[in-house]
């Protein structure tokens, strides 16, 4: 399946592993924070990138030491509008300093694209490839802009 990557189409090449789910020995994953504050061992010992999928209600706090060995954040946004995951992306960006890729999975709208880039999101993962289109299209929408951003 293809994502937009620092506005181009790519190949995603990152899987989720639930809880319950067995780590593969290879490969780019991601896991739940819950997991890997349970697994970081363990997790640091495959051969892979490693990556977290934060849910609105998680705390980054944990994640600050440990910012330098994730390759990748999954902000997973359980409905449109729950905003909550783009304050995470700002604080991740501005305070904790992370360079690492931020991807938005989950319930959002192309037309939250442009905002959620603005706030250092530079990763998104979209269910169809309509959605993809337009989300594309609208990174284009506003030519001025009046607050600062982290881009």
């Amino acid at each position: 399946m293809q994502i937009i990557k620092d506005r181009e189409l790519v190949e995603n090449t990152w899987s989720f592993i639930g809880d319950d789910s067995p780590l593969p020995e290879s490969g780019d994953i991601t896991v739940t924070l819950l997991r890997w504050l349970a697994d970081k061992e363990q997790l640091l010992k495959r051969s892979g990138k490693n990556g977290v999928r934060l849910k609105p209600a998680d705390q980054i706090a944990p994640l600050a030491d440990d910012l330098s060995t994730i390759s990748l954040i999954e902000l997973d946004f359980p409905i449109f509008g729950d905003g909550r995951l783009f304050s995470q992306a700002r604080l991740l960006r501005s305070r904790d300093g992370y360079k690492g890729e931020i991807r938005a999975v989950g319930d959002y709208l192309p037309d939250q694209v442009f905002y959620l880039a603005r706030v250092g999101v530079n990763a998104f993962q979209f269910a169809e490839q309509n959605q993809i289109e337009e989300a594309l299209a609208a990174m284009n929408n506003f030519s001025v802009r009046y607050q600062a951003s982290t881009n």
